[in-house]
């Protein structure tokens, strides 16, 4: 199993960027490699990706969400083993910190001669400057889901 942790400050109130990070289906327009998230209820989704022509599909089960503070998650089932948490600290009243851990288990030659090389880890931090531009250029979330699990 490998891990990442990156962070990243945000000059967005806290509340703004949880609402946003709730909003997974957007998740497409900032992530690399994610086509497509389906929110099928309040504790599970379904993601459709692509990283170097290798496309998956999995489920992940939210294990813990609590409003302007964190969001969990595992993967469920099929070839994708991940999971992590994701938490929001205010810095300001318009500042967040966004921090990230992340386990995974690499598939493959491939995956692991790439984990080993460090392109996951520069792929969380293109994604987390991706966020951050998303978020702050909009300066408001496109909606969000507050409830607590």
């Amino acid at each position: 199993m490998s891990q990442v942790e990156q962070s990243i400050e945000v000059d967005v109130p806290v509340r703004t960027v949880y609402n946003q990070w709730t909003r997974f289906e957007t998740f497409p327009r900032f992530m690399a490699g994610v086509e497509r998230i389906t929110q099928v209820n309040d504790t599970l989704t379904h993601w459709q990706t692509k990283v170097s022509g290798v496309e998956r599909e999995f489920d992940a089960e939210i294990t813990e969400q609590i409003p302007d503070e964190r969001v969990a998650w595992t993967s469920v089932g099929g070839e994708v083993r991940q999971g992590g948490v994701v938490t929001f600290h205010r810095l300001g009243d318009a500042r967040t910190k966004v921090m990230l851990q992340m386990d995974f288990d690499p598939e493959g030659l491939a995956e692991n001669v790439g984990d080993k090389l460090g392109f996951v880890t520069r792929r969380v931090t293109g994604d987390l400057k991706q966020f951050k531009e998303y978020i702050e250029s909009r300066g408001a979330e496109t909606g969000s889901w507050r409830g607590r699990i």
